[in-house]
């Protein structure tokens, strides 16, 4: 099929990224008691790779159903923001709406919108099979970790340190990838404001909420500093 080698074609980058970060995942959540089905579940139904990583030690700290809902709407809620520009086109594809909202990553979004169509390809097919196959490039990632968790005996001490690990490469992309600043220092000064005032228990929520206020406030001066205020 024409759309399958050119779906593949142009996310065999993805491939790779998600392949090691989902064997971290399913490795913590070995290392967390979970099982190798749960771990694959996860994959499939949740699908969010940063709230994953941060999803296994609040589920084992005992954090509340409520705390997890609202910590996924915070990490994930840019989604909602760069998946506007797809509606018209999701909705147009029938029956692949529902998943094509589902699968929608940053990196599945980039791929979409820097991909040129072949002409001869069907473009709602070429696009289901991209956001197929990145989606499948990540349950096979966490399954993978799942088993070498739970069937290859080692010692898995610091595994848990690959969440922090993978958040610090984030942020140390965005600070030289970006112009302005604020974002992070703002990240930090409430960061260790509210840790000092609540403690570790307690500070997240509140840190995640201020951060979101603050950063509307000063959307334009960050917008500008990045060159696109105008836009």
């Amino acid at each position: 099929m024409k759309e399958l080698r050119f779906a593949i074609r142009n996310t065999i980058p993805i491939f790779f990224t998600y392949l090691f970060i989902g064997i971290a995942f399913g490795i913590l959540m070995s290392d967390a008691g979970y099982g190798v089905m749960l771990s694959t579940a996860s994959a499939f139904f949740i699908f969010a790779g940063s709230m994953q990583l941060v999803m296994v030690p609040m589920m084992t700290s005992g954090v509340s159903l409520f705390s997890l809902a609202l910590m996924s709407f915070f990490i994930n809620a840019r989604h909602i923001f760069y998946g506007i520009g797809f509606i018209e086109k999701f909705r147009g594809m029938g029956w692949r709406y529902p998943y094509m909202v589902l699968t929608l990553t940053d990196e599945t979004y980039s791929v979409l919108c820097s991909v040129k169509y072949d002409k001869d390809l069907d473009e709602d097919r070429a696009a289901f099979l991209i956001a197929m196959a990145d989606h499948l490039y990540w349950v096979f990632g966490c399954f993978i970790g799942a088993c070498v968790g739970r069937y290859l005996p080692f010692d898995m001490r610091g595994i848990e340190f690959s969440a922090t690990a993978f958040f610090l490469v984030v942020v140390i992309n965005q600070w030289h990838q970006y112009h302005s600043k604020l974002p992070f220092f703002t990240a930090a000064v409430c960061t260790m404001v509210f840790y000092l005032l609540l403690g570790k228990d307690f500070f997240l929520i509140p840190t995640l909420v201020t951060c979101l206020a603050v950063m509307i406030f000063l959307r334009k001066p960050v917008e500008q500093k990045e060159g696109f205020a105008d836009e």
